[in-house]
């Protein structure tokens, strides 16, 4: 056989190879495209019932399918589950006619990461390998604290947090032992939260100036009197999630994603999510921001730096107009002036004072009180289904001893410590990915929120331990190329 002749049929099976990637690429998008096409021909038909019954059936469903079939496209997917399911909610109450304090399509988001937990099982064998072991001593840790929370606050509250204590960490894991999917895992994260903050961050927009109805309806019945009124400029921008505290998260991810993406998009996207981000007043996620970008400034290539020196500049020359007339820098000026003068910030003297009378507690309190003793979940223990006596509690420092106790904080504390470290040092050896050092920057920016949240749990947790283990999968990935480990 002649070499032209070899080379035509190289060809033709590479083309054919190709059409079958492409085809089974688009397959892969199809079961959530038609879930949000049924989602959203639900909400404009007004059938709200439906819609809350069928949405989480369904999400989970497409969970399970993805979970197996597309294992990198799936982490996408279950994070715009937590972007838009807040949303939903809000959408299928408004078209009952009527505020539920609890909905099934709550549970959407919760259930699909929870579906993670599978590669537990499935690659169990790896908490045994030192890259598995962080995850084996924070998973003890937990549990510890899931007993003793059954006994101190019930079995309903110790397992409603008990979830959102672990998946960050099971979607962790996922995305570790799907090591060998780095790239695809990469690309997926990568556009999600840029696509995602375009969307997310346009909609804060019109929420700040309009205030849609069907928000009006959630402030005004969920006791979220913290996200200010529900009216045009007088609301904190949560956009379409819970409050503004998980939607600042999200946005403080996204803008550090900008270095690491490649889609045009990427700069409208980023003017809507600096202005949204801005409006959301958490100063928290504001000095997390700048502290993971100071980070990803040390840390990048020179080309890249400039590259974020740059795309920095261009948003503050596009953002000043914007955010230096009418009711907009209204709200940022009164927010900034809290920052410079604390001794007059209400905020900041109610969290001292916490600080104050509950160190002592919380470090001393060697048995802890267990999962569902704080936050949320406090709900799931009280009579009226209102918020219990530690349901505000605005210290991540003071809540994992709090809760997890000493034997529980030692386990935890040592995993997660050793999962960071770990990944610090192997960033120094992927000084070129872009997206391995975005990934540090805001491991450290979500870690550096500790002091006023617990940022390692529910929606910051997600980021910070998705980060530290999309390190770890990449140094995976180059030892496997090297062919250091098969």
């Amino acid at each position: 056989m002649s070499s032209i002749a070899r080379a035509g049929m190289d060809s033709a099976a590479r083309a054919v190879k190709s059409m079958k990637g492409e085809r089974r690429q688009k397959s892969e998008w199809l079961p959530p495209a038609l879930l949000w096409l049924v989602t959203v021909m639900l909400i404009v038909a007004h059938q709200g019932t439906v819609l809350t019954l069928a949405f989480p059936v369904l999400s989970i469903a497409v969970g399970f399918w993805l979970y197996f079939k597309a294992p990198a496209k799936y982490v996408g997917y279950m994070w715009w589950l937590w972007f838009l399911s807040p949303e939903v909610r809000r959408f299928a109450d408004w078209s009952n006619g009527m505020y539920t304090s609890t909905s099934p399509i709550q549970i959407a988001p919760l259930a699909v990461s929870m579906i993670s937990g599978l590669s537990l099982i499935r690659f169990f064998s790896a908490l045994a390998q030192r890259r598995g072991l962080p995850v084996l001593l924070m998973l003890s840790g937990i549990a510890y604290a899931f007993l003793v929370g059954i006994v101190s606050n019930g079995l309903l509250a110790a397992l409603y947090d008990l979830a959102n204590w672990i998946y960050p960490i099971l979607i962790g894991f996922h995305i570790m032992t799907h090591w060998r999917l780095y790239h695809a895992c990469r690309d997926v994260i990568v556009s999600t939260f840029i696509w995602g903050m375009l969307v997310t961050g346009a909609y804060g927009v019109v929420q700040f100036f309009f205030m849609p109805p069907w928000d009006v309806l959630w402030m005004t019945n969920a006791q979220m009197n913290s996200q200010g009124d529900p009216v045009p400029f007088g609301v904190r921008v949560f956009s379409t999630m819970n409050s503004s505290g998980p939607f600042a998260f999200v946005i403080l991810g996204a803008m550090v994603y900008v270095a690491a993406a490649a889609q045009r998009i990427r700069w409208i996207a980023s003017a809507f999510g600096f202005l949204s981000f801005g409006l959301s007043l958490v100063r928290a996620a504001w000095g997390g921001w700048m502290i993971a970008l100071l980070i990803q400034l040390v840390k990048s290539s020179s080309r890249v730096r400039l590259h974020v020196i740059a795309g920095g500049v261009g948003l503050v020359i596009l953002a000043i107009p914007v955010l230096m007339v009418g009711p907009i820098a209204e709200r940022m000026q009164t927010r900034l002036q809290t920052v410079v003068n604390l001794g007059n910030d209400q905020s900041y003297v109610v969290r001292n004072q916490f600080y104050e009378n509950f160190a002592n507690m919380a470090f001393t309190n060697i048995t802890g009180e267990g999962l569902g003793a704080t936050g949320t979940s406090t709900k799931l223990s009280s009579v009226d289904s209102r918020l219990g006596r530690y349901g505000n509690f605005d210290s991540g420092v003071m809540n994992i001893p709090f809760v997890l106790g000493w034997p529980g904080t030692l386990l935890y504390v040592s995993g997660m410590i050793w999962i960071l470290m770990r990944a610090l040092l192997i960033s120094l050896e992927l000084r070129d990915d872009r997206f391995a050092t975005a990934n540090l920057s805001i491991s450290f920016g979500i870690l550096s929120m500790l002091v006023f949240t617990n940022s390692l749990v529910s929606t910051g947790g997600l980021l910070f331990f998705g980060s530290v283990f999309s390190i770890a999968s990449a140094m995976l990935w180059k030892r496997s190329r090297d062919g250091r480990i098969s």
